[in-house]
């Protein structure tokens, strides 16, 4: 059996014959799932190392992915005047039928990238985006909008290739809780989400949701407005039996070995039972569970530990 209809039926409780893997950064040959995505408008030429077509610019000290700075709307009276990036230049996806084409096999998402919240962040700063959420709605509304507007031109033509999922990463939670209120979240994004998925969703395709941190309270929000796999890398800050008692079946989840501990200081016996636990907690329900496997040297995992990892999930 290809690794698509493995992953296919893990996401529709089908009983796959084996637990599905999502490689992230390397070894893409062992996995079941591939990503690709637009590329920049043809016209854009960056003034400087790092910097996007929003106009921010990633820095890294380290081998971290980095941070986002020259936040281009810091100042509010830039936002009128703002051209955001068009995602309908079809140079944006001259590469994709030739990737979709020599990798048909694998299950096939198609990335929006670094979504939603996190872009508008990016755009306007952490903090001050924090603010115009509470004091200044419409303000905030005006900067999503920009982001909203582009990640749907991107979705309209993602539905019409012959990929399988429309994937997002738009991160949500701190240690212990949303970084926003509940109810805000609810108000501001989850209509936005519901528009995106329902498009993705009567296109047949999936919908793929990466979210990191303690979003507790919102994951079945997440599912009732269509997410059919939610990629969550810190299980423990939920805890797994509690995912698998108020959501297992509901959903399809992708988890690690809890990255913040586990998988970077636990031992090749401790990785193995996490693992394990994962499947017999989360992929009970005639499927429900994709592992997911990272090389995160950057937070101190070894490569030992990174193959302890690999071994744990294939063993399953």
């Amino acid at each position: 059996m290809e690794s698509r209809e493995i992953v296919l039926r893990a996401i529709e409780f089908r009983d796959p014959p084996r637990l599905p893997i999502n490689y992230c950064n390397r070894d893409f040959e062992c996995s079941d799932v591939l990503a690709n995505g637009a590329g920049a408008d043809a016209s854009f030429r960056p003034t400087q190392p790092g910097m996007t077509e929003w106009g921010y610019i990633w820095g890294s000290l380290d081998q971290t992915m980095g941070q986002p700075h020259g936040h281009p709307l810091a100042d509010a009276a830039r936002i009128a005047d703002y051209r955001r990036p068009v995602g309908t230049d079809p140079s944006r996806y001259a590469h994709l039928p030739g990737w979709i084409a020599e990798n048909r096999s694998k299950f096939l998402r198609a990335s929006v990238g670094i979504s939603g919240f996190n872009q508008a962040t990016f755009l306007r700063g952490f903090e001050t985006f924090l603010e115009d959420l509470y004091t200044d709605p419409a303000r905030a509304d005006a900067v999503l909008d920009m982001v909203f507007d582009f990640e749907n031109e991107l979705i309209e033509r993602y539905c019409a290739l012959d990929v399988d999922c429309v994937v997002f990463g738009d991160d949500w939670g701190t240690q212990n809780g949303l970084i926003i209120s509940p109810a805000k979240w609810r108000k501001v994004f989850k209509p936005r989400y519901a528009e995106q998925f329902a498009a993705i969703r009567a296109s047949g395709k999936k919908v793929w949701f990466h979210c990191c941190g303690n979003i507790r309270d919102v994951v079945g929000d997440f599912i009732d407005i269509g997410v059919d796999v939610l990629e969550l890398l810190q299980p423990d800050v939920f805890g797994v039996e509690w995912l698998a008692r108020e959501f297992g079946g509901k959903v399809c989840f992708c988890c690690s070995v809890d990255h913040q501990r586990r998988a970077v200081q636990g031992t090749e016996q401790e990785i193995k039972e996490y693992a394990r636990k994962l499947r017999d907690e989360l992929g009970r329900f005639n499927g429900g569970l994709i592992g997911y496997v990272e090389d995160y040297r950057s937070l101190g995992m070894t490569e030992e530990n990174y193959q302890w990892i690999r071994q744990a999930f294939h063993s399953l």
